[in-house]
């Protein structure tokens, strides 16, 4: 048993992040667990991005061994969590074992498993706001600004809709600041019979990223997957950046200083575009995995979604 982490008196799930006190989930749990009967709590633990491998496995032996500790969701730690700490789960879902990753940790007994869950929250998220046969009318492409778990599970979901002939779009462009996580990506996507076309571009500065957006076609989907506005300060684009006629921005973060979202807006009239911010990926992700942790169905859709939603917004409030 870890010795920096006391034992949960009741049935707790994690929320591991960076910031974790100015989630919305904080206050949104509580509401969410009296109406679904859970009887558990909420605790936040926060580590630097990339922090030492020491410190996720600290953590992960706790969980794994307190009884009342049921599961966790992870943000921004995806990646480096499960490489430190793979040894120490009995198992991993598909996804987590190909995107070599984890979102949440959930217990089967006294067996601890992880489970990359952002392939079908983010897939959820982005067909609530992108309507059916739009790729098809539009041509449009998707550029992702960031190669981390959650860029990496949308190009799984597009790749895998387009394998079963549904509409998807033709081409993909991912961008990084640094190369190791580009190449990790490029690896994975290696690996894959896509029927969309995949590109990588190492981008160290936003003025990189500029170049690259003027590159894309009218109507294409640009998203906001680095971080930064939430986790950190900034944007990955400069205040020069010019969108594509009548395309669509999202931004992965709902909170934080939103500089992206900004940008976006300050073009949305004269350019046409439709903005989307994460709350709504917000829901889906915590849904599916307070699902898995507590063993639960809940519907992506619908009357009890739909309350959930509510209940939510109001919290947040």
């Amino acid at each position: 048993m870890s010795n920096l982490y006391a034992p949960a008196i009741q049935k707790t799930i994690y929320f591991i992040g960076v910031t974790t006190t100015r989630s919305s989930i904080m206050s949104v749990f509580p509401a969410w667990s009296d109406f679904l009967d859970l009887g558990a709590i909420i605790r936040g633990i926060d580590f630097k991005p990339h922090d030492e491998p020491s410190k996720y496995r600290e953590f992960v032996s706790f969980i794994k061994n307190d009884s009342l500790s049921l599961g966790a969701l992870v943000t921004t730690h995806k990646v480096d969590l499960l490489k430190a700490t793979r040894d120490l789960f009995n198992g991993l879902d598909p996804c987590a074992h190909r995107l070599n990753e984890i979102s949440c940790l959930s217990k089967q007994g006294a067996e601890l498993w992880g489970h990359a869950k952002d392939p079908i929250s983010s897939g959820l998220a982005l067909e609530a706001f992108v309507r059916e046969g739009y790729w098809k009318e539009s041509g449009g492409e998707v550029l992702i600004l960031g190669a981390g778990g959650s860029s990496l599970a949308l190009t799984i979901y597009l790749i895998n809709k387009a394998k079963e002939g549904k509409d998807a779009p033709r081409r993909i462009v991912v961008t990084n600041r640094s190369s190791g996580r580009l190449m990790e990506v490029q690896k994975i996507h290696e690996t894959i019979d896509s029927p969309i076309s995949l590109e990588n571009h190492l981008c160290p500065n936003p003025t990189d990223n500029d170049r690259v957006l003027t590159r894309m076609k009218p109507g294409s989907l640009i998203i906001n997957a680095t971080g930064l506005g939430k986790d950190a300060p900034g944007s990955p684009l400069t205040d020069k950046a010019a969108f594509p006629e009548k395309g669509l921005v999202w931004d992965f973060n709902y909170r934080g200083d939103l500089v992206f979202l900004d940008q976006a807006r300050a073009q949305q009239k004269h350019g046409g575009l439709i903005i989307e911010d994460g709350w709504t990926y917000f829901i889906h992700g915590w849904i599916q995995v307070i699902a898995e942790i507590f063993h639960i169905h809940i519907p992506t859709r619908g009357p009890e979604f739909n309350e959930l939603s509510k209940i939510a917004a109001s919290a947040r409030s």
